[in-house]
């Protein structure tokens, strides 16, 4: 198999996998997230190695794929951390639950 054809095996597995990751996050399926995080992470690290120039026309579209669709990924987990986020201020009464307790509160709750 040829460069060429093993960069556009590799995008082609990418492109399918964050199809999966867009899934799993309509789905809030955990375990398929992370587990879909590996999978870039190992596809990232096969592509590193691929000269962008020695890219054909075919690669090249689908390597647009999958970065657009890797932008609406990120667009959605925002989306949901925000919703998370928002839910919780709401759970706490607090705008901010995520910042951390001043020195002096938490000298206080360690009497």
């Amino acid at each position: 198999m040829t460069r060429t054809r093993e960069a556009l095996a590799t995008l082609q597995q990418m492109l399918a996998l964050l199809q999966g990751e867009r899934q799993a996050l309509a789905a809030l399926d955990l375990n398929r997230i992370v587990t879909c995080t590996q999978g870039k992470l190992d596809l990232c690290s096969r592509l590193e190695a691929v000269e962008q120039s020695s890219l054909d026309e075919e690669c090249l579209g689908v390597l647009d794929a999958v970065r657009r669709l890797n932008e609406i990924n990120r667009r959605l987990r925002n989306l949901i951390a925000t919703n998370v986020q928002n839910r919780l201020s709401g759970l706490t009464g607090s705008s901010a639950p995520y910042s951390a307790i001043s020195r002096q509160n938490m000298n206080l709750a360690l009497v």
